[in-house]
């Protein structure tokens, strides 16, 4: 059984109590509660994050192991590097942040996923989001549109990434270099990938025990918060020059 959080309270129930990975929802810790800015903090400072679907009440997750981006450790390859290239020499072809934190949002919405039956960014998760200062979008533009980006979390030295979207070829892997350039400028160690896919191992993602998640976060979530969250083209330049 897992625990129906309270509205009255924004705890929750220790992470050892997730379902396990013999169960039908491995990482499942509690349902409930009303989705706000407030909830939504508490929960990420704990390494808890809502994953659910239309019709259902919110979820919420602390799975074991955690799948995170060093961004030391980020893997750029020949390939990625001369798209970067191009883009950053291309005239009408910029990164954005905060530009449209909602479109970025109805986008990885609209963007369907392998293995799913619809979306989990669902209306009132969305309007959460939006209302939180915490999230950030991550904007790929071209002549003056938005054809790719990300959206995630920063809270002190961590970043949560989220979801991405793109509506022309590597788009989002574009928005994802300039995530890394911002996090290494701002000394963010670690995104939080949440679940290992094949493509973000590519990456240089890899999976930590839980344990080992919650103590990166009770050293650097809790520190000041960098900013303000702006982007410069020599970013592109110390990206290409590092990795």
């Amino acid at each position: 059984m897992i625990d129906w959080l309270d509205d009255a309270s924004l705890e929750f129930p220790p992470s050892h109590r997730a379902l396990g990975p013999d169960t039908d929802a491995p990482g499942l810790l509690a349902a409930g509660g009303t989705l706000t800015p407030e909830r939504l903090a508490a929960a990420y400072r704990r390494g808890i994050f809502p994953w659910y679907g239309p019709g259902q009440p919110p979820l919420w997750w602390a799975p074991d192991p955690r799948m995170v981006l060093k961004t030391a450790d980020f893997k750029l390859s020949r390939s990625l590097r001369k798209t970067v290239q191009r883009f950053a020499a291309t005239p009408g072809c910029e990164i954005r942040i905060d530009h449209d934190r909602a479109a970025v949002l109805r986008a990885c919405a609209s963007t369907p996923r392998e293995g799913q039956d619809g979306t989990w960014i669902v209306p009132e998760l969305q309007a959460a989001y939006v209302a939180w200062p915490a999230m950030h979008s991550v904007e790929t533009w071209v002549d003056g549109e938005l054809v790719g980006g990300l959206y995630g979390v920063n809270l002190g030295r961590m970043f949560y990434g989220e979801s991405m979207f793109m509506r022309r070829t590597d788009a989002s892997k574009i928005a994802l270099c300039a995530l890394v350039c911002l996090c290494r400028e701002f000394d963010i160690p670690w995104i939080d990938c949440q679940q290992n896919t094949r493509h973000l191992a590519s990456l240089g993602g890899a999976e930590v025990a839980r344990n080992v998640f919650e103590a990166h976060l009770a050293a650097h979530a809790g520190a000041a918060t960098p900013g303000p969250w702006t982007y410069h083209p020599d970013h592109w330049h110390r990206l290409l020059t590092s990795t």
